[in-house]
Parts: structure tokens; C-alpha cells; sequence
């Protein structure tokens, strides 16, 4: 066994107590936002962030905290020209983007262990004045059919004048970091670099709780004494004892609020201090909450200057000492051992390398997440009772403290439900342990709300998305049984408990007229349909959604399937598995039959299935696009194994009974769907499962060389247009950025390859292959006249996703499109960046650039197809 999974055994605790749990933005948050008008953007913006003292969290480069950020660490950087100190990336407010808020910079999460024993981190700084209004006042002039303006189009970069920042972690105990900071001047030239490791308390004494205010000291030339009345006393060791600065983690009332501040010693004072000269900025008495030591490096031209700090805990005799050195190398040669573990056999130099980076930028992707709600409220003046609109009032309850996977750590530090399902999945190949706490996070009594319901995401935690945690419990069961040989019947046991009060939740509250049929909202798909559809609808009426009501299919499935699991030990869940099967037997059958008419979600003459709405006149259209929406009916498809226990024998008769008794339920497509001691739940029989899988993998349509489109490429020649009164509200296919401020603009569900998406449908298609076997054969692509099998079809796909990243015969990534640095320069090719979304068409990272989180699951692929029994946990169960 490696010495980073012997860690993972161990308690986890100690050696998860620090790690990457900094977000890169605090401001422009819900949290921080105490504004009348719910503004977060504009209450809190990037020109507040040095100056003011954040509430809830804190943001950093390449940053570390312990797991309740009350100390933090982060590396601040100026090149001599900057008008402020590099302490965050910088990016655009959502109203500042042609499509949306965005990140303006290049950093890369290279590698991580799962106890964080090992972790690096680098970052790309242009040794030119950043162009900061230059981003800003081009993307604002841009409309939404121009492509963003990033970067690298600034000329920031031009003749390699610029540094990389390598930042290096290795923990020698679990309360002893070593911290190595490499910078290489890339440019013709020698430069200079300011390097200001800084050392911080998260502000939690400000807001009138009585909390103990903790310091900041120097015992020595070089070291940083962090006293704290709960984390105890931590030195900050600085090789070659330079300079420190000391203030305090304070707000600048004078330049924010042009009032008074609580000391003369603020948050931005460091760097006034070290941009302007303003040496009594800082306090002389070398005391605060914030300090940097403060290193100018002046690096020639291609070489390589390094700065070596070490925080640890109690007395360090000799930081710098052989063991520094020692210690980097093992974490390093660590690393490597625990990667090659997980990665299988037969895969090639280039996959393990998208794979590690893939599951680095998932595990740096972890942030503290801090939000009283009800506190919150509190601060603007409201109580349980109040009658508001405020956003999140009815989430009184929900008090969160914790460390959470986060789907961008920069465009969204905060988590949503849905992504962090898909978390969990990736997360079960590198940290098991870790991916089940995810789970279970948000249905605990702190997340869950009292009705039933789990939290959406920050801007709108009553908002819908779609209902995947049983799937990815059940998942993760599957998996540890196939990795480890154990079955973690507690595990799934809580998690069902809990599901069962939100599967509620839906029934009662996205089934308003108590048919089966389900209205769930956006459901996470943002601009996928012709309206908004977390809105009120312009026609005023309903709208039926086949994807809301193929989730809640889904989600019925998956909770038969853990019910079964559970039933041998305890026969309870006998009730619970025929309550999930008369359940999906039910919502299977209103797909077929909504309002009056049979068949209204299924066009027989299209062969897909649509949303309809219906109108207040009583009348019904379909909205004919085709979209995930019709496809998301294919992913509600479970084959079950009947393993020969007499749980399943007493649970199936219970079911032929109900269905003797309901004889409207008799012929569905579930039905008479069974061979070889396997049972196929789907709402497609053979028939209709062939009609949708030859649009599915029409490349005219859904099959991208890349993946499976959001949106039928069939839209770009034929767009759907519908009239209300004057206004065409319209669905063209688009393959990348959206066209449209739906949702923010800065998401785009009208074409382009999410990886989600593609995974339940990889998955769909492996069950159906578990059900009809080889002998069942498509044409994949359509048309092509090649046939596989159902299981081939998914290998193909997933084949496809991984190509985004991988080298191409001419030695390019897609993901990196046309960038032709990202593509050519050796400092640049092998740095793969893990995009919220694809180009339809090429491939091309969209979106946000560090959504490693669900898009992560491309290190799932590589895995589940190729490790020993990986297949047959895709099959087996319903994993």
C-alpha cells in the first residue's frame, strides 16, 4: 500500500486539517451582500476586495486554511508596474461580460493527493501593467454574438514577458507545511518580482459576536507567530529573515466608505505600503491579523529564483534543515505512487496526464464554506416571522460550516446541488471516504429544509435541480464494493432515509395536479428551453416537462435499487421497494398519457419527446426542440439482477399484483421487459429506444465528434421559433457561447457538450446493454453502417469526451480551440484546464474555465472502462 492511501485509512482528520479551502473570490457574493436592492456584484466589487473585511470566507492565490479558515496563507505577487498587488485572480462581474461573469487570468491546479500531503499550484504573471480596464471596457463594448476577450488577446503575454509561479506544498506532519515558491522568468530579459507570502486571520471579531480577537507577532527575524484562542499557536519560518509587514484584517472605511476605520492599520495597507512607499501604513510595532514577508527577487532572463517558508505548529528548531528538501522529494515520489495506483494499466502517457490534473483541479476545487442564513437575515434586519422577498428567507434554518466541493472556486464559490453529485462520482475514484461525506452533506438537518427539500444553489436555494444524489449514493456503493471488496450498508441506509423525505418533497410540491407529471423548473439546464422556465410562463397556463418528469423516473429507479440493497437486512425495505416501483409504474405511464390524450410527450411522428404546454384555454402544443430535455426520458432506463434472494421474489409479486390491479398500467414499456433474471425499468420499449438512440447518434444531429450536443445540430438550419403576441421567443442551435442574458448569459445549454449530461447517458446506455445484450446492435454513427453494441455505443461516446483533451495528430488539444499558445508553446500545451462546457462542433473549452468539478468525471472514464471489474460495476446493481 502507497503511503498516501495508508493516510486516507488512517483518521482523516488530522491530515485533511489543512488544505486549498481558500476561495479565489469572496466578493461579489450572496454572502457578503448586505445591499437593499440584492445587488452582489455592484454592493461588493473586485475594487472593495483589498480594502474591505469579508464576513464569511476569504479568497487568496494558490492559497491554503486550516478546515475552519480561521488562519490562512496565500502568496501575494507584484511585477513593479501593477497599479495594485496581485493578491486574487481578477475577473468580470456578470454585468461586465458580453456573456456573463468570468475569470481573467491563467492559473493551474497541477497536482493534489487527497490529504492534501502534496500540492501544486501555478500561476501566470505578465511582467506588463495588467491590463485591468483594458478587460473590462472591451468585453463591455462586445455583444453576445462576439467571442469574450481574454487575456492572452491583450498582448499581456507577447515575447514571453511574463513569470511562472510554481507553489508547492508538501506537509511533513499534518500541522507542518513546507511551502516552496518557484518563480522563472520566461521573458528575453532579467525582471523583478515581488514575492509576499502572506499570513492572515479570517475577520470573525468585527461583528459584535464577542468572539476573541487573535495576533499576529514576530518572535524573530523571519517568523510570523499566529496566536489563536481555538487553532492554538502556529510560526510562519521565512528563509533569509526579509522584511515583514504587519496591519490588521480590517476594513479601509476611509477609501471604501469615506468614514472612519477601527484602526489605523487596515486590510490594502501592505500594499500601499509596498506600491507606494507608505511605510507608516503599516504597524512599525510589528503586531496585527495580516503579515507578509516581503522578498524581491530579480530573476535573469530564463532562470529561477526560490523562496522557502514552513508553517507548522508549536517550536521548529531547524526549518530549513535536510528534512526540507527530504520531505518535498517523498511527498513528490508519493504523488506518483498514488496516481499510478488509481490509473489502469494500458493507459498512455498523455490520459494519465489529463487524469491527474483532472482529479488535482477537483481536489483543489474544495472551499470553506461559511453561511448562517439565518444570521444572515438577522444582519438585514429580518426574522422567521418577516414577511420579504429577501433572497433565501424561507432558509432560516440552514446554518452551513464546512468544507464542500465547490464547481469553481473563482465564477462559482458556492456549491449546487446537482454539480456536487457529479463530484461525488469523480471524487469516489481518488477519495472514497470524502465523496460519501459529500453526499450526505447536503441532507443533513444543518442543509436539508424542514419540508423536505435540499438547497439548489447560493443566489437560490429554493430554486430545482435535478434530483441525482440517489444515483450517485448508489454509485459510490457499487464502486467501493468493486475498488475494496466492502459494502457500506450504513452509508446508503442514511442516505436513503434522508432522499426519502425529499423524493417527498417532489411529489408533493412538483406535482401540482397530483398526476405523475412534473414541473420542476430549469431544472439546471438554464436557456435549454423556449422560455424561462423558473419563470412564469408568457402564455400564462402549465408546462409539462418530460425532463422533470424523466428525473423524477430516474429518481424513482434509484431509490428501488438501494431498497433492494437494503432489503435483505432489513425486510422494511420490501415496502419501500414496491412504494419506488408502483411510483416509477406510474410516472412511467403519465409520460404516455398527459391531459387527455395518450402519447403527448412522445411525437410519433418525430420520434422524441417534448415538453408541452398547455395553455388557458385548454388547449396543448408540443415545443418541438430537440434537446436533452428528449433525450433525458433514455436516461431513466435500470436494468435489475435478480440475485436470487427471496426479497426479490416477495418484492416481484407484490408488483405483478399492483399491476393485475391497475390494469391501465398494463403494456407500458416496462413491462414484459424481462430475460435471464435481469428486469428493465424504462419509459422506451424496444421500439422507441431505437427511434431515439438513431436521432442520438445522428452526427446531423446530437453525436458531436466530442460528445453528445445539449441541442440538436438539426436547429442551426431550422431554428424553432414560437409567437406570443408580438415576441418570438426563439431556440437556435448554438454551439458555444449564448446568444441570450437568460440565466446571467454566462451558460449555454443550446448546443454545446456538458459532461453531466453525457455521463447519465453513458450510463443509460450500459444498463440497456446489461438488459438486451450483445444481439442488440445501432448504427453508430446513424447511417454509417458500422453496428455496435449498447456497450460499445457508450465506450464510443465516453471515447469521444476524453478526445477534448488528449493530443490530436497534429499534437493539439480541442479544448484549447484556437489558442495557438495553448496549443505550440512547450510552457503552455501540457496544461489542461477542465471548462464548464464544449464547442458543439470543435471541442473548444467554454464557459468557466475551472469547473473541474462535474467535468472531472472524464478521470471516472478512464477508469470505470478500463480497471478490472469496471464494467461490471456500470452494470451490475444499477451503478
Amino acid at each position: 500500500m502507497d503511503a498516501e492511501r495508508a493516510r486516507l485509512q488512517q483518521t482523516e482528520s488530522a491530515w485533511k486539517r489543512w488544505g486549498p479551502y481558500l476561495a479565489e473570490r469572496q466578493w461579489g457574493t450572496v454572502r457578503e451582500d448586505y445591499s437593499l436592492s440584492g445587488d452582489a456584484w455592484s454592493y461588493f466589487p473586485h475594487d472593495h476586495a483589498r480594502s474591505r473585511a469579508y464576513r464569511w470566507g476569504e479568497d487568496g492565490l494558490g492559497g491554503i486554511s486550516d478546515d475552519q479558515q480561521r488562519l490562512c496563507l496565500s502568496v501575494a505577487l507584484w511585477n513593479g508596474r501593477d497599479p495594485i498587488l496581485k493578491e486574487r485572480p481578477f475577473g468580470l462581474a456578470n454585468q461586465e461580460g458580453n456573456h456573463g461573469e468570468d475569470v481573467k487570468e491563467h492559473y493551474f491546479y497541477l497536482d493534489s493527493t487527497p490529504t492534501h500531503s502534496r500540492m501544486l499550484y501555478l500561476y501566470k504573471y505578465p511582467q506588463a501593467r495588467f491590463p485591468y480596464n483594458d478587460l473590462v471596457t472591451v468585453n463591455r463594448e462586445r455583444d453576445k454574438k462576439a467571442f469574450e476577450y481574454e487575456l492572452l488577446d491583450t498582448g499581456a503575454f507577447d515575447g514571453d514577458r511574463y513569470f511562472d509561479v510554481f507553489i508547492e506544498y508538501a506537509k511533513v506532519t499534518a500541522e507542518d507545511l513546507l511551502i516552496e515558491v518557484r518563480a522563472v522568468n520566461r521573458g528575453p530579459e532579467e525582471a523583478t518580482l515581488h514575492v509576499l507570502p502572506t499570513l492572515w486571520f479570517r475577520n470573525t471579531w468585527s461583528w459584535g459576536d464577542g468572539s476573541a480577537k487573535p495576533r499576529l507577532t514576530t518572535p524573530g527575524p523571519g517568523v510570523v507567530q499566529a496566536e489563536h484562542a481555538d487553532l492554538g499557536t502556529y510560526r510562519l519560518h521565512c528563509e533569509g529573515g526579509p522584511p515583514l509587514l504587519f496591519t490588521e484584517n480590517e476594513t479601509n472605511h476611509e477609501r471604501v466608505f469615506g468614514g472612519r476605520s477601527a484602526s489605523p492599520y487596515v486590510k490594502d495597507a501592505i500594499g500601499r505600503c509596498v506600491l507606494n512607499g507608505e511605510q507608516d501604513a503599516v504597524n512599525p510595532e510589528h503586531t496585527g491579523t495580516k503579515a507578509a514577508a516581503h522578498y524581491v527577487l530579480t530573476i535573469p532572463a530564463g532562470g529561477t529564483k526560490t523562496v522557502r517558508l514552513r508553517l507548522a505548529a508549536g517550536q521548529t528548531p531547524e526549518p530549513f534543515g535536510q528534512t526540507y528538501t527530504d520531505v518535498l522529494r517523498e511527498r513528490r515520489e508519493e504523488a506518483d505512487a498514488f496516481y499510478a495506483g488509481i490509473t489502469p494499466p494500458g493507459t498512455s502517457d498523455d490520459e494519465a496526464l489529463v487524469m491527474r490534473q483532472a482529479l488535482a483541479g477537483l481536489l483543489w476545487s474544495k472551499q470553506y464554506y461559511h453561511y448562517d442564513v439565518g444570521l444572515w437575515l438577522n444582519e438585514h434586519g429580518l426574522d422567521p416571522w418577516s414577511r420579504t422577498t429577501r433572497r433565501n428567507h424561507s432558509w432560516y434554518h440552514m446554518s452551513s460550516n464546512d468544507i464542500i466541493s465547490m464547481p469553481d472556486k473563482w465564477e462559482y464559490p458556492w456549491f449546487a446541488a446537482w454539480d456536487l453529485a457529479f463530484h461525488t462520482v469523480a471524487l469516489a475514484v481518488v477519495d472514497l471516504g470524502f465523496a460519501k461525506e459529500q453526499v450526505e452533506l447536503l441532507l443533513n438537518e444543518r442543509h436539508l429544509h424542514p419540508n423536505g427539500q435540499i438547497p439548489a444553489y447560493e443566489w437560490n436555494f429554493s430554486d430545482v435541480n435535478p434530483p441525482v444524489q440517489a444515483w450517485a449514493a448508489d454509485f459510490i456503493f457499487n464502486l467501493e464494493h468493486t475498488l475494496t471488496g466492502r459494502t457500506d450498508l450504513d452509508f446508503l441506509e442514511r442516505v436513503f432515509q434522508k432522499l426519502l423525505i425529499n423524493f417527498t418533497w417532489w411529489v408533493n410540491r412538483k406535482d401540482p395536479e397530483g398526476r405523475n407529471v412534473f414541473q420542476g423548473g430549469f431544472l439546471g439546464l438554464d436557456n435549454i428551453g423556449v422560455f424561462d422556465r423558473s419563470a412564469d410562463l408568457p402564455t400564462g397556463g402549465r408546462l409539462e416537462q418530460a425532463d422533470g418528469t424523466a428525473w423524477m423516473a430516474f429518481y424513482s429507479q434509484c431509490m428501488l435499487q438501494i431498497a433492494l440493497t437494503l432489503a435483505p437486512r432489513n425486510p422494511v425495505y420490501e415496502e419501500m421497494a414496491v412504494k419506488f416501483a408502483e411510483h416509477f409504474l406510474w410516472i412511467s405511464a403519465s409520460m404516455d398519457r398527459v391531459g387527455d390524450l395518450k402519447e403527448e410527450m412522445w411525437d410519433e411522428r418525430d420520434g422524441f419527446f417534448y415538453d408541452v404546454l398547455f395553455l388557458p384555454d385548454g388547449s396543448a402544443e408540443r415545443l418541438r426542440v430537440r434537446s436533452l430535455v428528449g433525450l433525458l426520458p433514455l436516461c431513466a432506463s435500470t436494468t435489475f439482477i435478480d440475485t436470487g434472494g427471496p426479497h426479490i421474489a416477495r418484492v416481484t409479486e407484490r408488483v405483478r399484483e399492483f399491476v393485475g390491479r391497475h390494469p391501465e398500467l398494463s403494456g407500458l414499456a416496462s413491462q414484459d421487459q424481462a430475460r435471464e433474471g435481469r428486469a428493465l425499468l424504462s419509459p422506451l420499449d424496444e421500439r422507441k429506444l431505437r427511434i431515439l438512440l438513431s436521432r442520438l447518434l445522428d452526427e446531423g444531429e446530437f453525436l458531436s465528434p466530442y460528445g453528445i450536443r445539449s441541442l440538436s445540430r438539426h436547429h442551426a438550419e431550422h431554428p424553432y421559433e414560437f409567437w406570443v403576441r408580438d415576441e418570438c421567443h426563439r431556440v437556435a442551435y448554438l454551439p458555444a457561447e449564448s446568444d441570450s442574458g437568460m440565466f446571467g448569459g454566462n451558460s449555454n445549454w443550446r448546443g454545446p457538450i456538458w459532461f453531466p449530461t453525457n455521463a447519465l447517458i453513458i450510463r443509460a446506455l450500459i444498463q440497456l446493454h446489461a438488459f438486451y445484450g450483445d444481439s442488440f446492435t445501432v448504427e453508430c454513427p446513424t447511417g454509417s453502417g458500422t453496428r455496435m453494441t449498447l456497450f460499445q455505443v457508450a465506450n464510443e461516446i465516453s471515447d469521444r469526451l476524453t478526445r477534448i483533451f488528449l493530443r490530436d495528430t497534429a499534437g493539439n488539444r480541442p479544448v484549447y480551440g484556437g489558442q495557438q499558445r495553448f496549443q505550440q508553446d512547450p510552457h503552455w500545451r501540457d496544461l489542461v484546464q477542465f471548462h464548464e462546457y464544449f464547442h458543439g462542433d470543435n471541442g473548444a473549452g467554454l464557459g468557466a474555465a475551472h469547473q473541474t468539478g462535474w467535468t472531472a468525471l472524464v478521470a471516472a472514464f478512464f477508469v470505470l472502462f478500463r480497471i478490472p471489474g469496471g464494467p461490471d460495476t456500470l452494470e451490475s446493481g444499477h451503478g
